[in-house]
């Protein structure tokens, strides 16, 4: 073992580096699910860049310094609070925030969004497809798409609520097909692994894995 190890301690040294990089600079993000439609289909691929907010020991949540302060409509992922699966929403609403949902429309700290319809489109479910109504969900100057699926029995209001000092209630953009803050509450900073900032690639692993070239690069919004 010892000469094996000798034999290859710059291979070795090259993964112990890459780990670090990985767990504590950058990293990407594998899209398992169709929580964050219309922006994020399954199978894109998307870099995160784990300095955004924190500086963290490598491998563990002990957060060493703050390096910057996620926004309404950044998307990140974080550990869920429930459990610490790996997750990827929507930055909703921030500490101090007052927030509620009422038949699917938002409202922070008073203030409705606005909503316009960009269209429909099949969401997949089961073994054939509904309709999703495709929206533009704009708060103050943040905007964003969103979709809403009118044939689903989900849970369309809740709060108001005040989002507790360092904490972050968190939204899928697919609203009616999303475990997010209706499932597992608000988010602690610590939790947050990054910002999500742009698609690195994708692929249609939904069908025929062929690969969707035109949103290899493309920036989130």
């Amino acid at each position: 073992m010892k000469t094996w190890i000798r034999a290859n301690k710059g291979f070795l040294m090259f993964l112990l580096l890459f780990g670090i990089f990985r767990t504590a600079v950058a990293d990407w993000n594998p899209i398992p699910s169709g929580s964050m439609r219309p922006n994020l289909l399954e199978g894109d691929v998307v870099f995160v860049n784990r300095l955004a907010f924190n500086l963290k020991v490598p491998l563990t949540n002990i957060v060493l310094g703050h390096l910057g302060e996620p926004k309404r409509g950044d998307i990140v992922t974080f550990f869920s609070p429930l459990d610490e699966t790996r997750l990827i929403k929507r930055v909703i609403a921030l500490p101090g925030d007052t927030v509620e949902m009422r038949d699917e429309k938002m409202i922070i700290n008073g203030h409705a969004a606005s909503y316009a319809v960009l269209g429909t489109a099949p969401e997949p479910m089961g073994h054939g497809s509904i309709v999703a109504l495709r929206l533009s969900e704009k708060t103050g100057a943040e905007q964003h798409r969103i979709q809403v699926l009118p044939e689903v029995n989900a849970n369309r209001n809740f709060g108001p609520v005040t989002v507790p000092q360092d904490h972050y209630l968190m939204l899928g953009d697919n609203r009616d097909n999303s475990g997010d803050y209706r499932h597992f509450g608000f988010v602690p900073r610590e939790l947050l692994i990054g910002r999500a900032e742009r698609i690195l690639v994708s692929a249609d692993i939904k069908g025929n894995w062929m690969p969707r070239a035109e949103r290899f690069g493309m920036a989130l919004q």
